[in-house]
């Protein structure tokens, strides 16, 4: 006697079994048939579930796998979760499920548990290279490079004319430091295949952070002449938009890593050269909206009026109109903002490269001092008497610098504290706190992932601003926004012991990125970021 669990129950006569289903289904999935693929896979399903106990358990598994897959075309990741888990649990062996279920984690930005999913699928199969190659991608997201690169050195080795593991363990090898060996496997991915762009602009950049001028200069223009422009595709297709972003190598730029990640718009990237003039017929076919990246004023100077020629030229919606950026230098905005009521502008005076200090100028120690184009912690020091700022302005005369009025904003208890909001479109989002104990602050070189209290105050503040920040200082925040007048920049800023608001710094070169992983916490409200972004270049993109 045949046994129950392994036995196959007869449809009636001419009518499909669940085999024959699965096989129509498959033949309308290869033929790129996937809503019809759907309904017959759902129908071997639903035939299964009125079959006998005796129904062959392997082709309800491959049932449930078939209709996953399907459902992954079509972008409903949840329903391709619960076919695929379906599966799993009559089949277990089926490896390809445990690595398509990683992927839709992946995809949800649930990474450690994508990573779990693809170790389970390699327990079963160590050589199975899809989970291997996903394992990959999982680790770099969560910031694994070490063991990351362990794994792409393997899967080099055995298909070492892949370009798109050279170009993988280039971006490892940048983020462990290793820069040398980056700039070789970017330029080994651009030997492979030079139809991808994106490893062009990477040797560029890498050799630019290295301080390697010439040959930066070298990589861009290689990379602007073969890829003029680089294209990112929408996660949809068709993609709801197309965007055209000004990107300006050397001038400084809005960091849009993160901005532009996962889009369903069509993302095309511009690389402005001095003396290089685009054609504004082609771009016109890339573009629904602009996005002008070149954010520093300083920097920027001598590209900032080609990219205002390349926008107006278009005739599109633009997000932070170059003509405005030029007004956005550190003397101009302290100048702007300085009346405000409530507020705390520190007065920023430039002095030309050169030129050392102007006579009359009256001065109150301490003070600060920095070259112009510079951010963050970079050459920015707290100068405590007229000769160490004389000392400071000779030894940086090759750059116009800023001299700027120190302005005490340590709290209470002894901290500083710095918070930082971004401003996109209409709405004002924290993005970050920084707390620490001396006046020059930056959230990644204080002790925030040693200390509870400070991680707890920051998700404080995330979840709720208007319980840190006063309707008066929103007010001030909004008024800021109008006067700076573009779409989208960041401030950072203070409070004083009177509760008044300090301003330190407001422009659009302000970075915003979501690898935090030992502050989970901040995930959703970086995402309210890029959710707020995407919503507004699609407004702009219909003309709202």
């Amino acid at each position: 006697m045949t046994s129950p669990s392994m036995a196959l129950a007869l449809p009636a006569a001419g009518a499909p079994s669940i085999a024959d289903l699965l096989r129509t289904g498959r033949e309308h999935y290869r033929r790129g048939e996937i809503r019809p693929a759907i309904a017959v896979f759902q129908a071997g399903l639903a035939l299964a579930a009125t079959a006998s106990m005796g129904v062959v358990v392997d082709g309800i598994a491959d049932l449930h796998a078939a209709l996953a897959n399907a459902f992954m075309l079509c972008d409903d990741i949840g329903s391709a979760a619960e076919n695929y888990k379906a599966a799993l649990r009559i089949a277990p062996h089926l490896v390809a499920c445990w690595c398509n279920l990683g992927i839709v984690h992946q995809r949800s930005g649930m990474m450690q548990d994508a990573i779990s999913l693809y170790l389970e699928a390699l327990r079963r199969n160590p050589g199975h290279r899809p989970s291997r190659t996903n394992l990959v991608q999982a680790l770099m997201a969560t910031r694994q490079f070490a063991i990351a690169k362990t794994l792409l050195l393997e899967l080099i080795e055995e298909t070492p004319d892949d370009a798109d593991l050279h170009s993988q363990l280039g971006k490892v090898c940048f983020e462990l430091g290793e820069t040398g060996e980056a700039v070789a496997q970017f330029e080994r991915a651009v030997a492979l295949a030079p139809g991808q762009a994106e490893n062009f602009y990477w040797v560029g950049a890498i050799r630019q952070a290295r301080g390697e001028k010439e040959e930066a200069e070298a990589a861009y223009a290689l990379a602007a002449k073969v890829h003029p422009i680089l294209r990112r595709q929408a996660n949809q297709s068709p993609p709801a938009f197309r965007a055209l972003a000004l990107f300006a190598p050397f001038f400084g730029n809005t960091p849009v890593e993160f901005l532009f990640k996962d889009c369903s718009y069509q993302t095309s990237i511009l690389s402005l050269l001095p003396g290089r003039q685009p054609d504004i017929a082609l771009l016109a076919q890339e573009a629904d909206v602009v996005v002008n990246l070149v954010s520093d004023a300083d920097q920027g100077a001598e590209v900032l009026p080609l990219a205002m020629a390349i926008a107006r030229s278009l005739g599109k919606p633009v997000v932070n109109d170059p003509a405005k950026v030029q007004n956005t230098t550190r003397d101009a905005t302290a100048l702007a903002l300085a009346d405000l009521d409530g507020c705390r502008v520190p007065r920023t005076i430039r002095i030309a490269a050169g030129e050392g200090l102007p006579d009359g100028l009256k001065l109150a120690f301490p003070l600060l001092a920095r070259p112009a184009g510079m951010h963050g912690g970079d050459l920015f020091e707290k100068l405590e008497d007229v000769a160490a700022l004389i000392s400071f302005l000779a030894t940086h005369a090759e750059h116009d610098r800023y001299v700027i009025d120190y302005i005490d904003y340590r709290s209470a208890d002894g901290y500083f504290r710095k918070y930082r909001f971004l401003f996109v479109g209409e709405e004002i989002l924290p993005y970050h706190l920084a707390i620490g104990e001396d006046w020059k602050l930056h959230r990644d070189a204080t002790e925030m992932g040693s200390h509870a209290w400070m991680q707890a105050e920051e998700e404080h503040f995330l979840h709720a601003p208007g319980q840190v920040f006063s309707p008066r200082h929103f007010a001030a925040l909004r008024v800021i926004r109008d006067r700076i007048g573009l779409e989208y920049f960041g401030i950072d800023c203070g409070l004083d012991l009177d509760g008044r608001l300090v301003v330190f710094e407001v422009n659009a070169s302000m970075l915003v990125h979501d690898q935090n992983p030992e502050f989970p916490y901040k995930d959703p409200y970086i995402r309210r970021i890029k959710v707020a972004f995407d919503g507004m270049l699609a407004r702009l993109a219909r003309g709202n």
